[in-house]
Order: C-alpha cells, then sequence, then structure tokens
C-alpha cells in the first residue's frame, strides 16, 4: 500500500528568518509546507490548491491575519488557522480565536508548543506529554488524592435516547428537539473545531457538565481525557495542588509525586465547572497556566507544557462578578472567547415528554424492573405547569420520588408531590414526625435545675441526611425479614414495586448480605 500523503500545511509570514524556521521546523515533522509572504500571496496560493492547516502571523505587510481568516470564512473553506500574535496582545488573540481560528501563539514562539499545536490542529496525537506516570493517575478524571473525592462529578443527569438523524453520536445525551435545544446542538459542533476557550452559562441543574461532554466528543480530542473538576469542592489551601499536582517531599504528607488535573488533561479538554467560585489567589495562577499552556507542580523547579483545551460553566453573572471585584477581568475575558447558553427546562417545555421519557427508562433500568413506568397525561400536564427552579436536575428528583409512591406502572397526578397550581407541596420532602418534647420535672427542693442540654447541629445536607435515615430503616426492616423484600417492605407499608425503587435509589444491594 502507497503511504498516505502528508499534512499540507502553508505558513504565512513577511519576516524570512522567522518563515524559515517555521518551515524547516514543520518540514523536520514529515509536513508538506509552502509559504507566502503577505495576504494576497497566501490567497492566491489558497485558490491553487487547499491545504490542511494555515499557519499566520497577524501583523502582515498587505493587512493581517485577520483578514485571512474572514476570507477563508466567507469562502467556508476547510482549512484550520493558526495564529501567531504579539506578546502579550490577548486582544488580537480572543479576536482570533472569535474569527475563527483553531488555535494561537504568542512570539517568542516556543517550538515545542508550536509543534503541539499544529499536530492538535490536524488531529495528530499530541507531542509526548509531560512525565506522567500512569500509576499515578486515576481511571476516571482526576487524581486519586483524598481531596478529590469532593470533586468527582456524579453521573450527569439527562439519559440517552436515540439521536436524530444525521447527528453526531457526543450530542446524544442531550434530550429533546425544541428550537433552544437544536441551537444548543449547532453551537456545540461548531466550536467543537477550535480551541477556543468556551464558557458555558446556565441555571443550576440545566445539564452544563453534558455539553461540556459533548463539545470534548464532537472534537479531535474526543479520544483524549475529558477532565471534569468541580471549582467549589476544592478547600482554598488544595486547589494549587489538585490543579498543578506536586512533587515528592514538597510538603508535610507529599509522599510520592502526584499529578494534577492539567497534566491529568494533557492532550484532552480540561472542564472548570463553577469557575466563579475560585478565589482571587487561585484565579492568577490559572490564568497563567492558560496563557504560558504550562504549569509548574508544587516543589518542582521548572514548569512542563501541557496541552489542553478549557471548556468552563458557571450559574453565576460573571460580568457582575468582575464589576464587583471577585473575578479577575483578565481571566474573564480569557475563559469568556465563545458563550454557550444552556436554557433553563421552564423554556423548553416541549422536551418535558422525552426528558421524562429517558429519566424513567434510566430508574426501571437502574432498579432491575420491567416495564418502565409511565406518566398518565394529567400528570404529564400538571408537570408542564410546574417551573422547575432547579431544571432537570430537580425533574429527576421528583420522578424518582413518583415512582417510588406509585401503586403501579402508571405515574398519576397524585404521585408528583405538586399541588393544584402545579407548585410542590410543602417542600417536596418527607419529613419524619416528631413527639412534642415532654415538660421537664420541677427541680426537687434545694437541688439547682438541670441543665438544658444542647440543641442538635443542623445537618449541612439534608437531602443526604434524609436518605441515610431512610436507609438504615430500610436496611433494619431487611435485616428483621432475613432480607426477603416483600416481607420487609409490608412491615413499612411498602409494595415490593416501591421497596425495589427505594433499594435502588439508596444503593441498598442484596447480594452484600450474602443474598
Amino acid at each position: 500500500m502507497p503511504a498516505p500523503a502528508a499534512p499540507s500545511l502553508l505558513v504565512v509570514d513577511d519576516e524570512p528568518d522567522l518563515r524559515t524556521l517555521y518551515e524547516l521546523t514543520l518540514l523536520r515533522e514529515g509536513y508538506d509546507v509552502e509559504t507566502a509572504g503577505s495576504v494576497e500571496e497566501a490567497w492566491q496560493r489558497l485558490v491553487e490548491r487547499g491545504y490542511n492547516a494555515v499557519i499566520t502571523d497577524m501583523r502582515l505587510p498587505d493587512g493581517s491575519g485577520l483578514d485571512l481568516l474572514r476570507r477563508l470564512e466567507a469562502a467556508d473553506r476547510s482549512e484550520k488557522t493558526i495564529v501567531i500574535t504579539a506578546y502579550g496582545s490577548a486582544e488580537n488573540a480572543v479576536e482570533a480565536l472569535k474569527a475563527g481560528a483553531f488555535d494561537y501563539l504568542t512570539k517568542p514562539v516556543d517550538l515545542r508548543q508550536f509543534r503541539g499545536v499544529v499536530a492538535a490542529a490536524l488531529g495528530r496525537a499530541p507531542q509526548t506529554a509531560p512525565s506522567v506516570k500512569p500509576s499515578s493517575l486515576p481511571p476516571a478524571t482526576a487524581p486519586a488524592a483524598a481531596p478529590v473525592a469532593a470533586v468527582a462529578r456524579a453521573a450527569p443527569v439527562a439519559v440517552a435516547e436515540p439521536p436524530a438523524p444525521g447527528a453526531h453520536p457526543a450530542l446524544q445525551r442531550l434530550i429533546g428537539g425544541s428550537a433552544a435545544m437544536q441551537q444548543v446542538r449547532s453551537m456545540i459542533e461548531r466550536v467543537a473545531r477550535g480551541m477556543a476557550p468556551v464558557m458555558v452559562q446556565g441555571e443550576s441543574g440545566t445539564g452544563k457538565e453534558l455539553v461540556a461532554r459533548a463539545i470534548h466528543g464532537v472534537s479531535g480530542r474526543s479520544a483524549q481525557s475529558f477532565i471534569a473538576v468541580n471549582c467549589s469542592a476544592i478547600p482554598e489551601q488544595l486547589l494549587e495542588a489538585e490543579f498543578f499536582g506536586y512533587r515528592k517531599g514538597a510538603f508535610t504528607g507529599a509522599n510520592e509525586d502526584r499529578e494534577g488535573f492539567f497534566q491529568a488533561a494533557h492532550g484532552g479538554t480540561l472542564f472548570l465547572d463553577e469557575i466563579g467560585d475560585l478565589p482571587l489567589s487561585m484565579q492568577s495562577k490559572l490564568l497563567r497556566a492558560i496563557q504560558e499552556r504550562s504549569v509548574r507542580p508544587i516543589g518542582a523547579v521548572s514548569e512542563m507544557p501541557v496541552n489542553v483545551r478549557i471548556v468552563s460553566a458557571t450559574h453565576k453573572d460573571l460580568s457582575t462578578e468582575v464589576h464587583e471585584g471577585r473575578f479577575r477581568q483578565d481571566l474573564y475575558y480569557r475563559l469568556n472567547v465563545i458563550q454557550l447558553r444552556m436554557p433553563p427546562l421552564r423554556e423548553r417545555t416541549d422536551d418535558l415528554t422525552a426528558i421524562c421519557g429517558a429519566v424513567l427508562q434510566r430508574i426501571a433500568r437502574d432498579a432491575g424492573v420491567a416495564p418502565a413506568p409511565r406518566l398518565s397525561a394529567e400528570a404529564l400536564a400538571h408537570l408542564r405547569a410546574y417551573s422547575f427552579p432547579g431544571n432537570v436536575r430537580e425533574l429527576e428528583n421528583l420522578l424518582h420520588r413518583a415512582v417510588t409512591l406509585a401503586g403501579n406502572d402508571v405515574i398519576e397526578r397524585g404521585d408528583l408531590g405538586l399541588d393544584d397550581n402545579g407548585e410542590p407541596v410543602g417542600d417536596n420532602e418527607w419529613v419524619p414526625t416528631v413527639a412534642p418534647a415532654a415538660e421537664p420535672p420541677a427541680p426537687e427542693p434545694g437541688r439547682a435545675a438541670p441543665v438544658a442540654a444542647e440543641p442538635a447541629p443542623l445537618p449541612p445536607d439534608l437531602v443526604a441526611y434524609l436518605d441515610q435515615i431512610e436507609r438504615d430503616v430500610l436496611q433494619r426492616a431487611l435485616e428483621r425479614y432475613r432480607f426477603n423484600r416483600t416481607a420487609a417492605g409490608a412491615s413499612l407499608g411498602l409494595s415490593l414495586r416501591q421497596m425495589r425503587y427505594r433499594m435502588a435509589r439508596l444503593g441498598i444491594n442484596l447480594s452484600d448480605h450474602g443474598e
């Protein structure tokens, strides 16, 4: 078989020495390279043939690299474009990314970084990663250090449904055919082609991480790591170690080298959720890592290059945070090159039927029961009247509760826990009945009155606290009835079906007890 043709590149720079340097560097990498010294000369070459990528300086004698980008965009050309800008010219870099550039480099150009960016644009394997020991990385998405347990993300709320005809498989988790969701999918496919940082804006529970995963899945980085980080879940004193890693002996307890999130995401995508919760001290360090494309682990003497695409998300209005001094303006501009808004559920009620069906399918699958429950027409209409301030996440919790309360395969309106106005009954949570405390006895003559006991502290997470109470009750009932689910459920006024759903939701597995 003949060897595949080498990727073809066009280098555009008016300085002969730099043009030659770039050309020789790329020729050594095995590329087919041609050069041009101006916008018009470059365009003439583009008219004559196509290239896999164009690398252009920003300042040219008859225009700018942006002029060339706009011509390529107007002609609907397929070449990936890399722009080289003057050092510190962040405005030009952002403008280039918005104009459709795949990525940018700043002068003086680091040739190792130069080769890595070109390889990423062409979909080749990234350059040799920084010394990441396989044993030090987890199988999933975060370094396996104790603090990272707080960062690990739960599975995304929405679940898969068959993708629309012609849709990329990575978009199949974004459920719904409303105009708002079609616009989101279209935007994902557009932004996935480049390296420009993306800011996903949306209320809590809308599925911002699903959008980030879809951007990664559609992009040329899909075969590499996707690292999701909840910035609000990491203690401030551990942020630098978790993001950039550390070396053995750097501080007490550092018994081995540990890679950070940036190193784990090398060649892939780093998703920074709740970016607005990062303290200012960490914001400056993050900005430097993004600008320099390198990180220095704690205790190391030199920086190591990293090749990551940044996708961030927040439910906050970061422009307001900038105005009030809680978020750095330069970091905001660096992260907010492309903004993608995830609409709340109340703006896409046309998708409610599809989302409910998919969530109920997953609940049934997790519980190991069939057929999956379904909503009655009256129950679905009742859901449409609710505003869902917690969005899809709240809908999933509500359906979990309704499935548990329903006596059969059909969820009726009364199982939803919503009143006639479509609002939750009470706070939509089960609250145990507590008998009123008895009056304390009067102290005997000559004895001091007893000191009142301190009230028990309030739980920091009510849902988790109540789930633990329910889990304990179910486990005690199962133990009493020798793990017979029917008998244990009957003792608590639950049907076998309700017992199965509750056990699945709370992670109670009979196999743990030898069943």
